[in-house]
């Protein structure tokens, strides 16, 4: 290499524009290409891929949510907790979805950690979970709310609805609620005591013998 091509090279080196041959042959990053669901338009698609790119919760925001969740659907011998269903991530769709619920669920969140703070001298998340209910039994239930714990008990409202909606619509609530939907059967005839019932035992039998 020249002297004058070593300088400029190490010129551009200087202002971080020297490109090396093995930089020259890395391919840029291709976007992957946009899966379009059933039932889906390609616009809904893309937004949907949109906001999934984007983030709304703080990582402590977003374990004080998985928290609370597991608190109002806690895993039982049927099925795993709201957690395990896929709900705080849900929630944080939800929240870039609906933007009018992020004021409400953000403002909530800090609430409920000055409360704690104030009751039990460090946020939710970090108490323990004993400490936790005590506080969530003051707001969870709106006829036995105080005045002083009004906005709690509207953002654990917020938070229940989401909550149970999420976990509803996914796979292990679904499961859950023990619900087939379209699904193919095997159907063995009008119950014997509906016929009984009508009268027509016989035009069953009848028409049995003709098959």
């Amino acid at each position: 290499m020249k002297r004058r091509d070593t300088l400029k090279a190490l010129s551009l080196t200087g202002f971080g524009l020297a490109v090396t041959p093995v930089e020259a042959a890395v391919p840029e990053p291709q976007p992957k290409p946009l899966k379009i669901p059933g039932g889906r338009q390609k616009f809904e698609a893309e937004r949907d891929a949109q906001l999934m790119s984007e983030k709304f919760f703080t990582p402590h925001e977003l374990q004080t949510v998985t928290v609370l969740s597991d608190i109002i659907i806690p895993a039982d011998a049927k099925s795993g907790s709201a957690s395990q269903s896929g709900v705080p991530a849900f929630i944080e769709f939800m929240m870039k979805d609906q933007p009018n619920n992020q004021t409400p669920m953000r403002g909530g969140i800090r609430w409920l950690d000055n409360t704690s703070t104030k009751l039990f001298g460090k946020p939710f998340v970090q108490c323990t979970k004993a400490q936790q209910i005590e506080l969530v039994d003051q707001i969870a239930y709106p006829s036995k709310v105080k005045s002083n714990m009004s906005q709690g008990a509207s953002f654990f409202s917020l938070m229940r609805n989401m909550t149970a909606t999420g976990f509803f619509t996914s796979q292990m609530g679904i499961k859950d609620l023990g619900y087939v939907g379209n699904v193919p059967n095997q159907w063995e005839g009008v119950p014997a005591d509906v016929l009984k019932q009508y009268d027509l035992a016989y035009e069953e039998r009848e028409l049995n013998q003709d098959k």
